[in-house]
């Protein structure tokens, strides 16, 4: 006869009390990571206006109920939309990952930490508004780019050290843990009741990482953190009723995460939170491609050039190598039929392919009428990918944290070009001060697909200057944005 379980309430678990305490206590007094917070925020804001280009991404944006307007409600960049700040973190998650082309981050786990912007901006617009029509103060942007820092600090570190993907779970369970947490400090929620609502966020459903890998790619991967923000929102809105929480929801025996979804094995922990996500975050500069292929992406344009430098033409490759790093091969080495955008943008060799053939790449280059053209896949076919046991050591370097690709093209008369490295993209920390110049231009692009003149230059003026904008209250940064 077996034992009767012990119905005791226990403490609640240490993983939950450390991205707490950290959120609630922590102080923010790093000039770097502000800065890069304020650089994150307007890449982040500018590919969500991007996407907005796209149809597949604006018909899910909106209310639910279609006319719904919320007094005070959350507004969505870009858009006329007001809405709750439930369905407004699912509009702007969606929106600003659409064309995953914002920042990154590498490490067991990768993710994008700029996707908790959906509840971070959502909340802090709503309670600003809602502020203001009570006649007390709103909040400002730097609350905004604190509040960034922290959900990258929480999602980032621990990503460092546990991999989710390997247990078949997608990496935005941890923009909903972040975002809830952040959004929960937002909306005021005591310590009892934000440990709480960050316990909520584990006992919720997890998304599979299906969407994310063949044979089923597709787009629901470009709104998923719409969903995981909306989430976190919810959740964060239900405990501050004082819904109670779930104290060992991670190391309870047999029903705990650990048990459930991640093989018995507790997290492990590489480095206490603060700031150091934020400040070595990866940015996608130059291209809108999975970020494991960005370095391949970089060394292609360089052998478009060569290429034609030459004499060479396409036709005359027989085969191209691709030496890279373990999770490139995990993630995006792909062959086979591509049946979707979602689909190209996580194939390394579809975004190697287009630019030697075309000497760029786009969000457009993902879609079927560019994908039509035969060259692509033909090259495709030639294209080989094989693991370097040094670049996947260098990846997992804290002290490195490159994404190395290097490209060599073999031609059918037997030449070759010379082998193009490349292991740290644009958007490293290591290449910021190359690297921040084209984040704003790429910016300045953006706010010109959407806004005239005038309100492109107001919304620069700001956007630039740290000190103003951290000042400035977020739903008048905000309004900004109203088109």
């Amino acid at each position: 006869m077996s034992a009767p379980i012990l119905n005791v309430r226990p403490a609640p678990d240490q993983v939950l009390v450390d991205i707490v305490d950290y959120v609630l206590d922590y102080r923010i007094d790093s000039a770097l990571a502000l800065d890069t917070a304020r650089h994150c925020l307007i890449d982040t804001l500018g590919c969500g206006l991007e996407a907005l280009s796209y149809p597949a991404c604006t018909k899910l944006m909106g209310p639910i109920v279609p006319g719904t307007i919320v007094p005070n409600g959350a507004k969505v960049p870009g858009t006329q939309f007001q809405l709750d700040p439930v369905q407004a973190a699912f509009n702007i998650g969606a929106m600003i990952r659409w064309l995953d082309f914002n920042d990154t981050w590498l490490a067991a786990e990768w993710g994008h930490p700029s996707d908790n912007l959906g509840a971070i901006l959502a909340t802090a617009d709503w309670l600003s508004r809602t502020a203001v029509a009570a006649g007390k103060p709103p909040f400002v942007m730097k609350d905004v780019l604190t509040a960034m820092v922290k959900a990258h600090e929480i999602q980032g570190v621990i990503a460092l050290e546990n991999s989710f993907n390997k247990v078949g779970l997608d990496h935005v369970l941890l923009v909903k843990l972040a975002s809830t947490a952040v959004a929960g400090q937002l909306l005021g929620l005591s310590r009892d009741e934000l440990i709480n609502a960050v316990s909520l966020a584990f006992v919720d459903g997890h998304s599979l990482r299906t969407y994310r890998h063949a044979p089923n790619t597709g787009s629901r991967k470009s709104w998923a953190a719409g969903d995981a923000t909306a989430r976190a929102v919810r959740l964060a809105l239900i405990a501050k009723t004082g819904e109670m929480g779930y104290p060992s929801v991670l190391t309870a025996k047999t029903w705990g995460f650990y048990d459930v979804l991640f093989k018995g094995q507790p997290f492990k922990m590489q480095r206490p939170y603060g700031s150091y996500v934020m400040e070595n975050v990866l940015f996608k500069i130059s291209f809108p491609a999975e970020f494991h292929a960005q370095t391949a992406a970089e060394a292609a344009m360089t052998l478009h050039g060569r290429l034609h430098a030459a004499g060479k033409r396409i036709e005359d490759i027989a085969k191209i190598t691709i030496r890279t790093h373990e999770a490139a091969i995990r993630i995006i080495d792909k062959t086979g039929p591509l049946a979707n955008p979602a689909d190209r943008d996580h194939c390394i060799q579809y975004m190697v392919a287009v630019p030697m053939i075309f000497g760029r790449l786009t969000a457009a280059d993902y879609e079927d009428d560019i994908a039509a053209d035969p060259r692509i896949d033909a090259l495709r076919a030639k294209t080989v990918c094989v693991e370097d046991p040094a670049f996947t050591a260098d990846y997992h370097d804290p002290s490195k944290r490159s994404i190395a690709n290097a490209l060599t093209v073999e031609f059918t008369d037997g030449t070759k070009l010379d082998e193009v490295v490349v292991e740290y993209p644009i958007g490293h920390k290591r290449r910021r001060a190359e690297g921040m110049p084209l984040l704003v231009e790429k910016f300045k692009t953006n706010l010109a697909r959407r806004f005239p003149e005038k309100q492109r230059q107001a919304i620069l003026d700001v956007s630039l200057d740290q000190a103003r904008l951290e000042t400035m209250p977020v739903h008048e940064y905000v309004d900004m944005y109203v088109i």
